[in-house]
C-alpha cells in the first residue's frame, strides 16, 4: 500500500497488526480496536478495504508496513493523538495478559520514535 493513510486508517492497521503478530487473537484485543474506532473514527466507515489489504499481508511484511503507518499517523496528529494511540496500543498488547516479544518490538518502536524521551 503505497497511498498515505489518515489517522485514524492508520491506528487501525497498526493495532490490527499489533494483534497478529504474535500469532493469537482474542475477544479482549477485539474490543480494544473496536473501542479506538469508536472514539476515532467522526462517522460510521467501511473497513472491508482495510480488512482486505491487511489479510493480504504476509507475516514478514507486518513491521515495515507498521513503521509506514507510524509515520502516516505521525504526519496527521498532535502530541495528544499519539499518547492517546499509544495507550490503546499497551491496552491492546497487555488485553490477553502477555505481551509477546514480537508485540513488544512494535511497542518499542512506538515509544522510540514517538515518545524518545520516556526510553
Amino acid at each position: 500500500m503505497n497511498r498515505k493513510l489518515n489517522l485514524p486508517s492508520a491506528g487501525y492497521h497498526m493495532l490490527q497488526i499489533l494483534a497478529a503478530v504474535d500469532g493469537k487473537f482474542s475477544v479482549e484485543e477485539d474490543l480494544v480496536i473496536r473501542n479506538f474506532l469508536v472514539k476515532t473514527f467522526p462517522f460510521n466507515v467501511n473497513l472491508d478495504n482495510e480488512m482486505d489489504f491487511l489479510s493480504s499481508l504476509n507475516p514478514e511484511d507486518y513491521y515495515p508496513h507498521f513503521l509506514k503507518c507510524m509515520d502516516d499517523f505521525y504526519s496527521d496528529s498532535t502530541e495528544h493523538d499519539r499518547a492517546n494511540f499509544i495507550d490503546f496500543a499497551v491496552r491492546l498488547t497487555k488485553s490477553d495478559n502477555e505481551i509477546s516479544p514480537e508485540e513488544n518490538k512494535y511497542i518499542d518502536a512506538l515509544f522510540t520514535s514517538w515518545e524518545p524521551d520516556l526510553v
